[in-house]
């Protein structure tokens, strides 16, 4: 009997060997009276040749793409010169003894043995196939790597994997619920999760002190290429901690995947406080591949007649300057375009200084001094050659709008290097902040993170000065994840939905349970989620999420593989004491 095997383990020192291979018609090349078809699986390519005068010939001319067969013959190697050094099984082929066709394929909509663009609907309707390419399989792989390493790292810290219910109590925590009628309960609702939040710290109150979940979580908002509205994310929670233990475990996790998925020693992560990320890099999540720190130069324009950077600087704001490295050779269109886009990203515009190597070039050269321009240029440590780029607004706004352009001059001069791993902490966080819908103060995170020690004397008097114990996990500009300490004590918890300005009957209706479950012995405890789409889009070195995921939705949150949403029968709809409102056309 032939042996069972993969279509990427053969090797030469099979030759010889009678085999068994399945797959797909990955290519078919017919050439001078022998037919080669490469026959792909999961784990490779191997090439099987057809001879004119063997039966199975005429059934290997009317061969296509993505026909699936069962190929048995004998593995020789490859004739001299032939061999292909790109495939593991470059060195030999199977002569084919039997072929058995065991499914034909339509023409595909596209080809699935090439990595050329496909519009990304198409790709998505067709999931079947898009899946079938080997990048998308290599990335799907690499997910389950990832996900088994993490699994590995926490059974070996003592953490129970504890799965939580997919229809919960809807309590608000920042994005709209996927709300999931109820037949035996009239006019009322499950919620999706938005994350385990609270069952967990219900966890930590019911004794289990190492908890650890792979959660899918939903968020009814608009997706972005590292947002889908469907997602999963590492969870975890431990009791009787302090920041420093939740930092320790999940920084050791993730070197820990990183060694063992991608083969990479990551250093110590560096830690930062949101005010020092802020100050240097514009941005909560800085992209630490490279240097470009800001500098606020506000006082080097001290008495300046120039208006726009003298009424950012009498309004309180700031005049935050940045370094382009080569800048200097910029055009003035190119300057004009660079300007545009500072105000694409919400600022008033850019002043920008060339340090050419025939002078000194400006877009407000007359409302700026040698002084002024040597001022900023020692700031930013620039040389001959280099650009400065100047942004006056309010602090915030400036500082927001230089770092995105940092991150822009980072891709324009090649500093962010996809092969390196620049992972950071960011803590110290603002308990609070301001809604900009409402201009009342919001929790900047959730409101079951506890204040810094010392913060709590603030809720009265200054609660817009107190910090958080909130942290974030960062790596190469994008936030993997974020976690706190928690609240413990229930009296505290009242306070914070007091300052929150939630009445009593609110607290009840929305988190009752668990203010209830706080009186009961809540030991102290902390912990954290990291958003595992985003984690392995950046181990494949991938700009978009449904990249690694297997079944996502598109960019406007539909299935267009199952076409979701969609309707249902009118009955169903009775039946969860729904009524749909008329159907809402647009105009014209």
């Amino acid at each position: 009997m032939p042996n069972r095997v993969s279509c990427g383990a053969l090797r030469a020192a099979d030759e010889g060997a009678e085999v068994e291979l399945c797959g797909w018609v990955n290519r078919r090349r017919d050439h001078g009276g022998l037919i080669f078809v490469d026959l792909r699986d999961t784990d490779g390519i191997t090439q099987i040749v057809f001879d004119p005068q063997h039966p199975s010939f005429a059934q290997a001319e009317h061969l296509r793409n993505e026909d699936v067969l069962r190929a048995v013959g004998s593995v020789r190697r490859r004739p001299s010169g032939t061999e292909n050094p790109r495939l593991a099984t470059g060195e030999i082929e199977v002569a084919i003894g039997t072929l058995e066709i065991l499914n034909r394929s339509q023409v595909p909509p596209f080809q699935v043995n090439s990595e050329e663009p496909v519009d990304e609907n198409l790709r998505l309707e067709y999931r079947y196939l898009d899946l079938r390419r080997p990048r998308m399989q290599r990335n799907i792989r690499t997910r389950h790597q990832i996900v088994k390493a993490m699994r590995d790292f926490f059974d070996s810290r003592g953490f129970l994997e504890i799965e939580t219910p997919m229809m919960i109590k809807s309590t608000p925590e920042g994005a709209r619920d996927y709300l999931v009628p109820s037949r035996l309960y009239p006019r009322h609702f499950y919620a999706l999760p938005q994350s385990p939040q609270l069952l967990k710290q219900i966890l930590m109150i019911s004794g289990f002190g190492k908890y650890m979940q792979i959660a899918r979580c939903m968020r009814d908002e608009d997706q972005r290429a590292d947002r889908l509205v469907e997602f999963v994310q590492l969870d975890v929670e431990l009791s009787f901690c302090t920041q420093d233990d939740v930092l320790e475990v999940m920084e050791s996790c993730m070197r820990y995947v990183w060694l063992t998925v991608l083969g990479v020693e990551v250093p110590p992560f560096p830690r930062l406080t949101h005010q020092e990320a802020i100050a240097k890099y514009g941005v909560d999540k800085p992209d630490l591949r490279f240097g470009l720190e800001l500098a606020d130069v506000s006082q080097s324009f001290a008495g300046t007649e120039f208006a726009v950077f003298r009424s950012a600087i009498e309004s309180g704001g700031a005049i935050v300057a940045l370094r382009y490295p080569g800048g200097a050779a910029l055009s003035r269109r190119e300057f004009d375009a660079l300007t545009e886009t500072a105000k694409q990203f919400g600022g008033k515009g850019m002043v920008w200084i060339a340090l050419g190597s025939d002078g000194t070039k400006s877009s407000a050269a007359r409302f700026l001094s040698e002084t002024q321009i040597a001022a900023v240029r020692d700031a930013l440590a620039a040389e001959t050659g280099d650009a400065l780029l100047l942004f006056a607004d309010a602090a915030a706004v400036a500082y927001a709008v230089a770092g995105k352009m940092r991150n822009e001059v980072g891709d324009r001069c090649n500093l962010r290097d996809p092969n390196v791993y620049a992972f950071a902490w960011v803590t110290g966080f603002p308990y609070l902040e301001i809604d900009e819908a409402t201009g009342e103060p919001a929790p900047a995170h959730h409101p079951f993170t506890a204040p810094a020690p010392g913060d709590w004397e603030l809720i009265d008097r200054d609660p817009t000065a107190m910090r958080a114990q909130h942290y974030d996990m960062v790596l190469n500009g994008y936030e993997l994840g974020s976690g706190s300490i928690r609240i413990h004590k229930a009296q505290e918890q009242r306070k914070i939905f007091e300052m929150l300005k939630l009445t009593p009957e609110q607290v009840e209706e929305r988190f009752g349970f668990f203010v209830r479950a706080l009186e009961y012995g809540a030991p102290p405890h902390g912990g954290m989620a990291l958003g595992i789409d985003r984690i392995v889009m950046i181990a494949c070195g991938e700009a978009n999420l449904r990249e690694v995921t297997a079944f996502p939705k598109n960019s406007v949150a539909r299935d267009v593989m199952m076409d979701a949403p969609s309707p249902v029968p009118e009955q169903l709809v009775k039946d969860l004491h729904l009524r749909l409102a008329p159907e809402v056309r647009s105009p014209g």
